[in-house]
């Protein structure tokens, strides 16, 4: 690598950073019950990988509903870079047309702070022979990539790096062959970037996961034309793709986010008088964990108009103020949740009595240090809050309106989801609670604010 770097694909700012999400700061207020109906965007997980296979298929890929956040815009310049035809169309509508292969970019591939774009861009590259240099922000270059990195080395590729496992660094790809691996984390991403690798490798490639994850990638692949197959044995899940398979461009309709769709229901359920409907909302049940849990604790959620969409189940979710009681969630449950632990922790402040939430030691290495983050915000807000080295266990208040304290100011190390999490549980609050740094909440949900604001909540810029 040279140490003068040049332009950086993907180096974008959208309108969403420079207001109202991206003010120095926000504060959160109480108000009136929240009601209203509001549409989730697009879902992230699925937005990335959208553009992905479209830029790995021959033909045209219409999008519709593509989520227009930064994580997902850099994925979209990554994809110009490998020689796709990327175009937006309109609001969440984009085209892109593939050649079938990716071809080698003339720039560094900047990330910016989207880890799964990252981890699945790496995989389908390693499928070419072609040397490409990737970076990310100060965030995404801390997080570990060694978890994608040793099994595209095993199947032949290599990188080189200032750091074993952290960006930045130069892969080369190609010549690759199938393996049989053991995924020993519960990962999606990782199990992703080696499907999108094992295309091109020579051989089958099979994975398996004694923890089932999301399986957006198995399921578009097969939207794309390839044969995967999906084996359930004693030992966990297989997913099984032989070499040298094609993708054929298809239409894409992305479904809305449950993780972001959380954010204003638990907002209804903690807010006294509040009902919300959140339409559109992916429904895949290894991406439902947070509403099996908030049913435990005695949340008032109800899906209705369920439908299909391009082989995804979509609904819309309603969610009534309710008194919770808290929980043990389960620790296999973690892998279809593991994002929502932060607004988990919020209904958990919220609720009567403890709720454990354990197995959850991926949060130490997502955007920031999750557990460190809540742990520490909710403390400051009047939350008995106990932090483990892999969970938490929140203690909540129910004895009334308003019990949470607040009156204090959360870091959030520029995480969007600690920064929203705390602004939700602002709303239901004794005194205002504010977040610093709340800029990257334009990478999964942009508008957030004034969504909030038209559902009646009371979200202020410093």
């Amino acid at each position: 690598m040279t140490e003068t770097a040049p332009a950086r694909v993907g180096d974008t700012l959208t309108e969403e950073k420079r207001a109202p999400d991206g003010a120095a700061g926000l504060t959160a207020r109480p108000a009136g019950p929240l009601r209203g109906v509001a549409t989730a965007p697009g879902d992230k997980s699925i937005s990335h990988r959208a553009l992905i296979l479209g830029a790995l298929a021959r033909g045209v890929t219409d999008i519709e509903g593509l989520l227009e956040g930064d994580d997902v815009r850099r994925t979209a310049g990554a994809m110009r870079a490998f020689g796709a035809r990327v175009e937006r169309l309109g609001e969440g509508r984009w085209r892109i047309e593939g050649a079938g292969e990716f071809v080698e970019p003339d720039d560094i591939i900047d990330c910016g702070n989207a880890g799964t774009g990252a981890r699945l861009i790496m995989g389908a590259a390693a499928a070419f022979p072609l040397t490409a240099t990737f970076t990310g922000d100060a965030s995404l270059r801390g997080r570990p990539m060694g978890r994608v990195l040793r099994p595209l080395g095993l199947m032949g590729a290599a990188w080189m790096g200032r750091q074993l496992d952290r960006l930045p660094l130069s892969l080369r790809g190609g010549g690759l062959r199938g393996i049989d691996y053991r995924l020993p984390v519960p990962s999606a991403q990782v199990k992703s970037a080696i499907l999108l690798a094992g295309l091109g490798a020579e051989g089958e490639t099979r994975i398996v996961e004694p923890v089932l994850t999301r399986d957006h990638t198995e399921r578009m692949l097969r939207a794309f034309g390839a044969e995967v197959l999906v084996e359930d044995g004693d030992d966990g899940r297989a997913i099984s793709l032989r070499g040298g398979q094609s993708l054929t461009a298809a239409p894409v309709r992305v479904p809305g986010d449950p993780s972001s769709a959380a954010f204003p229901l638990v907002a209804a359920l903690i807010t006294p008088g509040s009902a919300v409907t959140v339409t559109n909302v992916l429904l895949n049940p290894l991406r439902f964990g947070l509403f099996e849990t908030l049913k435990e604790m005695g949340a008032d959620l109800t899906i209705a108009n369920i439908r299909d969409a391009g082989g995804e189940s979509i609904g819309d979710i309603t969610a009534r103020h309710s008194p919770l009681r808290g929980v043990v969630v389960p620790e296999g449950r973690a892998a279809s949740m593991i994002d929502e632990y932060p607004i988990l922790a919020v209904a958990a402040a919220h609720a009567e009595g403890p709720t454990v939430m354990r197995g959850l030691g991926e949060l130490r290495v997502k955007e920031s240090d999750r557990i460190a983050l809540m742990a520490a915000g909710l403390a400051a807000c009047g939350v008995q809050v106990e932090e483990e080295s892999e969970g938490l266990v929140v203690v909540g208040t129910a004895r009334g309106n308003h019990e949470v304290a607040g009156g204090a100011t959360a870091s959030t190390h520029g995480d969007h989801r600690i920064a929203m999490s705390f602004l939700v549980l602002g709303l239901a609050a004794r005194a205002p609670i504010s977040v610093d740094e709340p800029g990257m909440i334009a990478t999964s949900f942009p508008g957030f604010t004034r969504l909030m604001a038209s559902l009646g909540a009371r979200i202020d810029p410093l």
